[in-house]
């Protein structure tokens, strides 16, 4: 949590100065590029990496890394040197890094946690991740304009990336045994990466899951463009401030119900009721422009992602064998993340070159869906809720169809054994010496 607040800090303020300092949007939406594109394109090397080499050591070794490239931009930073090209080469090096900790922490969490708690766990760490996006800008914003200022704020990153390298030299993690695959041939980097997908795509039920996951996320990521212009088209900045934050409420309220409870006990089910219930909630948008109405809606659908989310990853780590996690878990974050930057870049054509003219005045679908939706501008970005929320229902209806999906936790065996209030996998130690 303190890792990633103080990246989201540096990243806002890196974000501002450089749209401040330019005027481009273009150069501006390079940062985001620079932050994701490294961490989507290497995500299979990483993930068979991090099954390879000891997990703690690679995520203290990204986060020295990462570090490091902070500092530089602090030290340029405050002796006025700073440019922008310097910024997307430290970014994507900091993603660099995050490509290598993530697969290496999500596969650690299996190795500490007892299978019951699994839910309980993504739901912290969604706690954590929620809180990043939420204060970050706003603590962000007012260190801005403090005497801190970016430097300050840079600073305050790279003491974040040394509280959570501290932190990982006390903690403990056990390694996983070695696959059966493993104990009888020793497989290429190559071999390794494209075991990871055949683990995969041999169980169509993960894959059907996978799919709508993708498909929630490509939503998500348009409804994060288009809910700007989608209030801003009928009241104030200042209204739409609430809106996001009562959003950021949502996915909190939601990280903490799966904190506390595990999520459902039937994962599948809880998977599909939950996005349904998020598909649902953008189905208002058709309704007269309202912020009540709209704020409800995106607390509601941040709320049921975390806890889908969650039911997700608790799946994953109890059916995937942990000597293959990293691999797999690189391979589904790979596919769930590059649906958001798809998502960014055709949202808003859509939109701009589809919707909105369907639904102005005068326009094709003025006189038919336009007399229940209205028309005018905003409009047609709602009309885009309104099919979005749709097409998540099709979408996650058709997957639970799937009986390989419905029948997914009854039909594949988990590879984590059960344990018992006592029992830990710390006791794999024993048979591995040097886990540590």
């Amino acid at each position: 949590m303190v890792s990633l607040l103080g990246s989201g800090l540096s990243g806002f303020a890196l974000g501002l100065w450089v749209l401040r300092s330019t005027g481009s949007v273009t150069r501006f939406a390079l940062i985001a590029a620079c932050t994701l594109a490294p961490r989507i394109l290497l995500s299979p090397l990483t993930g068979a990496l991090a099954d390879r080499w000891d997990r703690r050591w690679t995520m203290l070794t990204g986060e020295i890394v990462a570090a490091a490239a902070t500092l530089y931009m602090a030290v340029m930073m405050a002796a006025g040197h700073l440019s922008v090209w310097q910024i997307y080469v430290a970014m994507s090096v900091i993603s660099v890094c995050t490509a290598f900790q993530w697969p290496a922490y999500a596969a650690s969490i299996t190795m500490l946690v007892r299978k019951d708690q699994f839910g309980r766990a993504s739901g912290m760490v969604q706690i954590a991740q929620g809180l990043a996006q939420t204060l970050a800008p706003v603590m962000a914003g007012v260190m801005m304009q403090s005497s801190l200022g970016i430097v300050g704020i840079l600073v305050v990153d790279l003491c974040s990336y040394l509280f959570a390298a501290a932190t990982l030299t006390v903690v403990r993690i056990p390694r996983p045994l070695p696959g059966a695959r493993e104990e009888h041939e020793r497989p290429s980097l190559f071999q390794d990466i494209v075991y990871g997908w055949r683990y995969l795509a041999g169980r169509p039920g993960l894959v059907g899951l996978l799919v709508m996951v993708s498909a929630c996320n490509f939503l998500l990521g348009a409804i994060m463009i288009l809910v700007n212009p989608l209030v801003l088209s009928f009241s104030s900045p200042r209204v739409l401030g609430t809106v996001m934050t009562t959003a950021g409420i949502g996915m909190f309220v939601g990280s903490a119900v799966m904190s506390a409870t595990g999520g459902p006990r039937r994962r599948v089910r809880g998977m599909v009721g939950f996005l349904v219930l998020g598909a649902a909630a953008l189905l208002p948008a058709a309704l007269p422009p309202s912020p009540v109405l709209i704020a409800a809606g995106a607390f509601l659908f941040l709320l049921a992602v975390p806890i889908a989310s969650g039911c997700m990853q608790a799946i994953l780590q109890t059916k995937v064998d942990p000597a293959v996690q990293g691999r797999v878990f690189a391979f589904t974050g790979m596919a769930a993340s590059a649906a958001m930057p798809v998502a960014y870049l055709v949202s808003g054509p859509l939109a701009d070159r589809f919707f909105e003219p369907w639904f102005a005045v005068g326009g094709p679908l003025a006189g038919s869906l336009g007399r229940w939706i209205g028309v005018g501008p905003g409009r047609g970005i709602a009309a885009a809720f309104v099919a979005s929320g749709l097409l998540l229902i099709a979408v996650t209806v058709a997957t639970y169809l799937n009986p390989r999906v419905r029948g997914l936790e009854d039909e594949m065996p988990d590879a984590v054994p059960d344990a018992g209030p006592e029992a830990s996998f710390f006791d794999w130690e024993v048979a591995h010496d040097g886990a540590d």
